[in-house]
């Protein structure tokens, strides 16, 4: 009734292919020996190099049988040249195997460069995104300061407008108490007044609330109603039960009537 999931997939699982023992008879040289280097990963299953490689070892395998024998002058004449002729096919193939795995490293080479540029200009537009963001910030921040002096220095002309003959003014208590920015209800710190250091000024002190003496003065003035307080229960609004419990429907109702009010 219980299934069991594991953690691996059965492809995880798989060996690679059984290989069997064999024997060689005597006299005998089968063909299927010579791709015994290949294994399965390595060479298996063959693709189109391997099969190139096989018919190349048989074009091999069929001019060492083709080759004159040593018994005579020309025949080793026209064995040594046979062999010369097979040398330089040879190296003519190696050296295209050499162009061909040079052009593989260099498309290797091109695409790391090109990822190698791709990601230093990530980090490039990065740096430009982020110091064009600082360069902002700072504008942003001078050009608030810029403002907040230059509404510094206008206050300050409108003060030096109102005063320019340098005449001095009489207080006007009137005008400063109908204006509630004015100095008496706004006093500014810089010019000597702070309001940290008063600040217990308009605490109410009162005699019967500070001191044991006012408090005991103020429990005798009170009448006994005040200090000896009498609480009622209040009567229940539901439908209470014999053992003290509310009934169901008294609850909802009482819900109900509460919330049509």
């Amino acid at each position: 009734t219980l299934a069991t999931q594991t953690d691996y997939r059965d492809g995880e699982t798989q060996t690679d292919p059984y290989s069997p023992e064999y024997i060689v008879r005597s006299g005998s040289i089968p063909e299927l020996l010579t791709l015994a280097t290949l294994t399965w990963g390595r060479g298996l299953p063959a693709g189109l190099e391997e099969v190139e490689m096989i018919d190349r070892a048989r074009e091999k395998r069929a001019w060492e049988a083709s080759l004159p024998p040593m018994d005579s002058d020309a025949n080793t004449a026209k064995r040594l040249k046979m062999m010369e002729e097979m040398e330089r096919k040879e190296w003519a193939f190696r050296e295209q195997e050499i162009e061909k795995l040079q052009k593989v490293r260099l498309e290797v080479l091109k695409k790391m460069l090109r990822r190698q540029d791709e990601n230093q200009n990530k980090l490039d537009a990065k740096r430009l995104c982020d110091h064009w963001q600082n360069r902002q910030k700072a504008r942003e921040e001078k050009i608030k300061k810029i403002r907040h002096d230059y509404a510094l220095m206008l206050r300050k002309l409108i003060a030096n407008r109102k005063n320019m003959m340098g005449k001095l003014e009489r207080r006007d208590i009137i005008k400063e108490y109908t204006d509630f920015s004015s100095q008496v209800y706004a006093p500014l710190s810089r010019i000597g007044f702070f309001p940290d250091n008063n600040s217990d000024y308009y605490v109410v002190k009162n005699f019967y609330l500070n001191t044991f003496a006012g408090l005991c003065e103020l429990e005798a003035s009170l009448p006994n109603s005040v200090i000896q307080l009498k609480i009622k229960a209040p009567k229940p609004r539901c439908a209470i039960t014999k053992t003290g419990f509310i009934k169901r429907s008294a609850r909802l109702e009482a819900d109900l009537a509460q919330v049509h009010q």
